[in-house]
């Protein structure tokens, strides 16, 4: 199995665990992981609805074999980026009041995010995805 099918899988993995705890943001849920509170939890439940659906494309493209394409490992690397940078900056940046235990969650959330992303720029250089004109 090529490495970058296999980083697709766990990609889609992260994604489907974040987006199961964002779409299950209650109080228990915040309690229990040390998140930020919020009195409003609609907006993490439709990130996690989000994620779940990136998840899912993920996985569509991990299975393909014929015509059907998911989001396929550009996208994953742009999503997880995105989303690393945006968190970094959250947590040098924000001045979040949380407790350790949060903070700790976000920081590891943070690496997985950014470290999966370095993972599959090298699996797509190693692999020679894209030729000398840098088109895939």
């Amino acid at each position: 199995m090529k490495s970058g099918k296999i980083l697709l899988l766990i990609d889609a993995i992260i994604n489907l665990f974040l987006g199961a705890v964002l779409l299950l943001y209650s109080k228990p849920v915040i309690t229990f992981f040390g998140l930020p509170e919020t009195e409003l939890f609609f907006y993490p439940n439709i990130l996690g609805a989000v994620l779940l659906g990136i998840s899912g494309a993920l996985l569509i493209e991990y299975k393909r074999k014929g015509t059907l394409v998911g989001l396929g490992i550009g996208g994953a690397i742009t999503i997880n980026l995105i989303g690393g940078f945006i968190l970094l900056l959250w947590l040098v940046l924000g001045n979040l009041d949380i407790p350790l235990k949060g903070r700790i969650i976000l920081w590891i959330l943070n690496i997985l995010l950014l470290g999966i992303s370095l993972f599959e720029i090298m699996s797509l250089r190693k692999s020679n995805y894209f030729n000398s004109s840098g088109n895939p």
